[in-house]
């Protein structure tokens, strides 16, 4: 399962736009008061000729702020130097945080365009920042003082301080330089890289006229191609990179070559040799983190990265690696066995199962073991009714309810916001959900803000969250049914907005989801236990023409199927994890081939042939561009913080709204105002271990 977060990005910039592109304050929304529901944005009034001159006018403001604390002659302490920049920049956040929500999202060529100009410069004012020495200088005396604050204080001053240093703030005047030319330069390939892939997967289409040769494909997925192929004006069925168009022919369609056709579309995006290439943005990409991390004093850029961790370091990272490599395994290469024994009885003796035939071998033999497949449960999975029962798994469990307010401006005529009230009936948060595929939005899933919270003298100012996927879109047959793993993908990401809907922090950079990354997953996976639950499930599994509820029989089906091949599925996440660290743990410059790199990376880890010319790492966006570098083993390390988790609820019964409160006060609220091991401690009482995990997925330690 794919997911990211995408923060706002709390960046600062200085420049003089050119003259034509200035305009007054009151014709440029971002620079007054909105005057809108919850002060929500009003795309319907923003214009690209807006964004220009918001930053501008942000930098000005900025920048005397700055100014204003730096200048300050009385001395420095937290209030007038902490607070005070921690406040600043308040018009730069707002114009950010809906312009790189929307180049995720909405964007197209000419906020490429602006993208490709800005983003340069905030990472040159981001610098002229963190490199102030004067403000630096004040920070260092407040955090030398040792001042008696609170927890939350000392986060925050222990944060800030932190921060400076690691953006270079204690280098010599040389070294500052080379910071900032690294920096730049990082900022901008990442959004080349991103540009390149979003471009390469939006340029793939296969046509197809003949029926014949997508047998075996699901009558949705058919109406969805034909849905696709009208929307472009062609004749025939129309199939994409985009996951709910090219899953279903990897899963379904017994045109073995139509399968590989695709399987190699889909693994060589970015690395063909031509202007879309990524293959030298990657190599710069990791030579030029690791040049930072050296400049800091750092040996590898995982050691600077994991130094701000739960995880501490390398070697605790390869130690969860390893371990789970050794315990998955064993039942691993079982699984691939299972698979490649129906392959070889159904194909003969010399069939070898490659990469594009895992997917329809596995789901195979899980429909002659379990007789349950995502066709068939897809009828009771109307998206409609899943917004039902996530929404209504949400005031089982917290009190909270959700109302949709056509009222406030949305961004794309599929996205809908709705207002999240408290189970006093407060105001909590504004909420959009994206659901569907379009091409100018990224594929995957993830959650942001357009809002952050925090409290002041004016009260406490609530969130506003963005909830993205890709899913499965309606025909003009059917309404958007979704699959098993689209219902996981939903919980997933609505883990991630109800810990920033509950946010309840002083300060907006600790707030919501500005925790650890290793931690920042727990709210977000420990949500997907509820997708195989019987009494979630009765919730909301209709099917969505006879209103008949989902059959006890298919609950049991999907409860015994819940483990098949798990241990496959976790040695690809471990993949990924080990070729994450085998980029961020280099002590010298990449120069090998980087497809001949991948291979050799996560090579213990993978079971079925590599095949040459392939590469995921030009696509692999987490690791490259999103936020994830060194850091994707987060996802198996949170995994096993929420199956020890949710050990407490399947204690105390699922809905147990004790349990639930205190998961919400105790971590969902805290955001990163303590250390994750300690909010977690405080839940659940102990330090986690992985046996909750290994019972969860029926796997035994050698």
């Amino acid at each position: 399962m794919k997911m990211k977060i995408k923060k706002n990005f709390r960046i600062f910039l200085t420049i003089i736009f050119c003259s034509c592109s200035i305009m007054t304050e009151a014709q440029n929304p971002f620079m007054m008061k909105y005057g809108t529901v919850h002060e929500t944005v009003p795309f319907n009034k923003i214009k690209l000729e807006h964004f220009e001159p918001a930053f501008q006018e942000g930098i000005q403001r900025q920048k005397s702020e700055i100014d204003q604390i730096t200048n300050n002659t009385q001395k420095p302490d937290f209030e007038n130097t902490i607070v005070a920049l921690e406040k600043s920049g308040e018009l730069l956040d707002r114009v950010s945080s809906v312009f790189f929500n929307l180049m995720e999202s909405n964007t197209n060529d000419t906020m490429d365009e602006i993208a490709n100009k800005v983003i340069p410069i905030l990472t040159e004012h981001s610098n002229n920042i963190s490199l102030n020495e004067k403000l630096f200088a004040r920070i260092k005396k407040v955090h030398d003082s040792k001042p008696h604050l609170n927890a939350e204080q000392q986060m925050l001053l222990k944060n800030t301080y932190d921060g400076f240093i690691r953006s270079g703030a204690n280098l010599d005047e040389n070294g500052k330089k080379k910071f900032r030319e690294l920096s730049s330069e990082l900022s901008s390939l990442s959004l080349v890289f991103s540009q390149n892939k979003l471009k390469e997967i939006n340029k793939y289409q296969k046509v197809i006229t003949d029926k014949k040769l997508i047998a075996g494909l699901p009558e949705s997925a058919l109406e969805a191609a034909a849905e696709t192929a009208k929307e472009k004006g062609i004749e025939g069925w129309v199939f994409t990179l985009q996951a709910p168009s090219y899953s279903p022919v990897m899963t379904y369609c017994s045109n073995r070559e139509l399968r590989k056709e695709l399987y190699m579309a889909y693994n060589t995006v970015s690395c063909k040799g031509d202007s879309l290439d990524n293959q030298e943005i990657c190599k710069k990409l990791v030579n030029l983190r690791m040049q930072m991390a050296q400049l800091l004093g750092y040996q590898t850029y995982a050691d600077y990265v994991l130094e701000d961790r739960m995880a501490q370091n390398s070697k605790n990272v390869y130690k969860l690696l390893n371990e789970l490599l050794d315990a998955y395994k064993p039942t691993a290469v079982k699984e691939m066995e299972a698979v490649n024994e129906l392959a070889e009885k159904t194909e003969g003796k010399d069939f070898k199962c490659m990469p594009w035939d895992w997917a329809y071998y596995s789901e195979k033999l899980k429909e002659e073991k379990f007789n349950i497949n995502n066709e068939l449960l897809r009828p009771y999975f109307k998206l409609d009714a899943v917004i039902d029962g996530v929404f209504g798994l949400a005031t089982k469990l917290y009190g909270i309810t959700f109302k949709e307010n056509k009222d406030i401006q949305v961004y794309d005529k599929d996205v809908k916001a709705y207002e999240v009230f408290d189970k006093d009936g407060s105001y909590l948060a504004v909420l959009y959900a994206d659901f569907f595929p379009r091409n100018g939005k990224q594929s995957g899933a993830w959650m942001s803000e357009l809002k952050d919270q925090w409290i002041d003298k004016d009260g406490n100012s609530r969130p506003h969250i963005t909830l993205t996927m890709n899913f499965t879109k309606p025909t003009a047959e059917k309404p958007a049914l979704l699959t098993l793993g689209e219902v996981e993908t939903f919980l997933h990401e609505f883990g991630h907005s109800l810990h920033g809907m509950f946010a309840n922090t002083q300060y907006k950079s600790l707030s919501g989801t500005n925790v650890y990354r290793d931690f920042v997953e727990l709210p977000s996976q420990i949500m997907e236990n509820f997708a195989t639950e019987e009494d979630f499930l009765n919730t909301f599994a209709k099917h969505y023409q006879t209103g008949e509820n989902i059959p006890k029989e298919y609950i049991k089906r999907i409860k015994d199927a819940e483990n098949f091949n798990v241990a496959n599925s976790c040695l690809r996440q471990l993949s990924f994890g080990l070729l994450d660290m085998a980029y961020y743990t280099r002590t010298k410059p990449l120069t090998d081939d980087l497809k001949s790199f991948e291979k050799e990376s996560w090579k213990k880890a993978i079971l079925l042939p590599q095949i040459e010319n392939t590469c995921m790492t030009t696509n692999f966006d987490h690791i490259m561009a999103g936020g994830y570098s060194a850091g994707y083993y987060g996802y198996k390390w949170a995994e096993v913080l929420d199956a020890d988790a949710f050990s407490v609820f399947k204690k105390h019964g699922i809905f147990n709204q004790d349990v639930a409160n205190a998961f919400r006060s105790k971590i969902l609220s805290k955001g990163g105002t303590r250390p994750p091991m300690e909010l977690y401690k405080d839940f659940r009482g102990q330090e986690p271990t992985i046996d909750a995990l290994l019972e969860r997925n029926g796997i035994k330690r050698n």
